[in-house]
């Protein structure tokens, strides 16, 4: 069930992300994450005052609390790279947070797999041959380094998100959720300059909200049934989908080189999560 649930939460942080860097490109970063986590903390707070669940566990505040932060900074930085950058090459090399929790499962006593120690050096050569080509042009490293802040941060998330769930996963997703919509809420409806364009966005954003909560509750929960090490990397996952779709839909073309990066990310993101 963990590793469902874990698969489930890749799927829809995929199309969510996909959505995200699309809209990013019409509207400012702050107001497409602002407004998505706001409609995500509606769908979350329902939930939880069906469940009666507000007072379940004070400590899980605390981690939501941190989580929201660390993801509003990793989430800004993605939505940015993807809307200055190659999706197919953004996503896969945001999917190195995963290095985060695997580092952090084994200090703890996880025991990864020989296979697992061989998807991480594939993964981080997949980053070399990806960035290659880019990083020699001073107009595009700024996606780049946006994506490696996005990867920092949703690993350190992913870690803090587990420790909350440990508590309360839905409380702790929908305090994540608050500490957002508190923080950029203001300055994502403050501008009347976008106000058309919102209302215009209204569907995809309410649908990356949704899509999102769910894949970090079906996360959350995958944390409590399965070790860290593993649910996170099948979690992270997310990029092949993100890059799938924006092939099929944008028709991205990459370098060969770089089509090899992609695939050898994606690869050992993969073996890590069989070893």
């Amino acid at each position: 069930m963990a590793a469902l649930l874990a698969l489930l939460s890749s799927l829809t942080w995929g199309t969510s992300d996909f959505l995200g860097g699309l809209t990013s490109r019409r509207l400012p970063v702050a107001a497409v994450y602002g407004l998505s986590q706001a409609a995500g903390l509606v769908a979350l707070a329902v939930a939880v005052t069906v469940t009666g669940g507000w007072g379940s566990d004070g400590a899980a505040w605390g981690w939501s609390v941190v989580s929201g932060l660390l993801g509003l900074v990793a989430m800004l930085a993605f939505y940015s790279a993807l809307s200055t950058g190659p999706m197919g090459i953004v996503a896969p090399l945001v999917a190195l947070s995963t290095a985060v929790p695997v580092v952090v499962g084994i200090v703890r006593g996880d025991s990864p797999a020989i296979w697992q120690v061989f998807g991480i050096v594939v993964a981080v050569a997949g980053i070399v041959l990806a960035s290659g080509p880019e990083v020699t042009s001073a107009r595009s490293s700024r996606p780049l380094m946006l994506a490696g802040v996005a990867a920092l941060g949703f690993g350190a998330m992913y870690v803090t998100m587990a420790e909350g769930s440990a508590h309360d996963p839905l409380l702790t997703m929908t305090g994540m959720r608050l500490t957002v919509v508190v923080i950029l809420g203001a300055v994502a409806v403050g501008r009347r300059s976008i106000g058309g364009a919102v209302r215009r966005d209204a569907i995809p954003l309410v649908a990356i909200g949704v899509l999102d909560a769910g894949a970090n509750l079906s996360y959350g929960i995958a944390t409590t049934l399965g070790l860290l090490s593993t649910t996170a990397v099948l979690a992270s996952l997310y990029p092949v989908v993100t890059a799938v779709l924006a092939a099929v839909f944008l028709h991205e073309r990459l370098r060969r080189v770089q089509y090899a990066g992609v695939a050898a990310v994606v690869a050992g993101v993969v073996l890590i999560s069989i070893g």
